[in-house]
């Protein structure tokens, strides 16, 4: 069976990309290998094995909450270049 086509361009034109002549030329033959790989991959007897998200088993490493001391205001501000009236004050990065 032979792996399916899809056409750069109707890809780019999913994500909004514009591409050259010499880049689809480019990438069309690397998104058909991908494709033909993934072919090979569908053929393989998957049966009784179950899905899995990762190679190996991951558990949550979350410390537990517990309450504890922690900053005032003043002591959270104390060494800001530049604080007002409680706070953080920070250079405005958004033109507006």
């Amino acid at each position: 069976m032979s792996a399916p086509h899809l056409d750069v361009r109707y890809v780019a034109d999913l994500v909004r990309l514009k591409l050259t002549d010499d880049e689809i030329a480019e990438l069309q033959p690397q998104l058909d290998h991908v494709l033909s790989y993934i072919e090979q991959l569908n053929e393989v007897n998957v049966d009784g094995i179950e899905p899995t998200a990762h190679a190996s088993a991951v558990y949550n490493v979350f410390r537990a909450d517990n309450p504890r001391d922690t900053f005032t205001q003043e002591q959270a501000i104390a060494n800001a270049p530049h604080s007002g009236s409680g706070l953080f004050l920070v250079p405005k990065v958004v033109e507006g």
